[in-house]
């Protein structure tokens, strides 16, 4: 089990809540941290953008990222939103169990 954090922003509270819900219901995720709104500047389709969003902060593992991959892609309303996943390299031994524990299929 390799622990993973992905990053994804939502447009609106409720899309990112929507989303954490779904993947903690699913045990995709053991936790999911739903921050406040940011400000994001980008680059879409040639032109400079910005917009207000709201960055998520999503807990799980290598083996059910494909998964979360595919739920986040399910239920976001972006074009092409923002998925990326960062490997845990360390943590509290017991924390890390706990998140492996949550995202064991049933």
């Amino acid at each position: 089990m390799t622990p993973l954090l992905v990053l994804t922003n939502c447009p609106d509270p409720a899309c990112a809540e929507t989303i954490a819900a779904a993947l903690v219901e699913l045990r995709l995720a053991a936790c999911v941290n739903v921050l406040a709104p940011c400000r994001s500047v980008y680059r879409w389709q040639g032109k400079t953008e910005a917009a207000t969003e709201v960055p998520m902060l999503i807990k799980t593992t290598t083996e059910r990222y494909a998964a979360v991959e595919a739920e986040i892609r399910a239920r976001h309303p972006y074009e092409l939103p923002e998925i990326v996943a960062l490997p845990i390299d360390r943590g509290l031994p017991a924390y890390l169990q706990w998140l492996a524990d949550e995202t064991r299929p049933n």
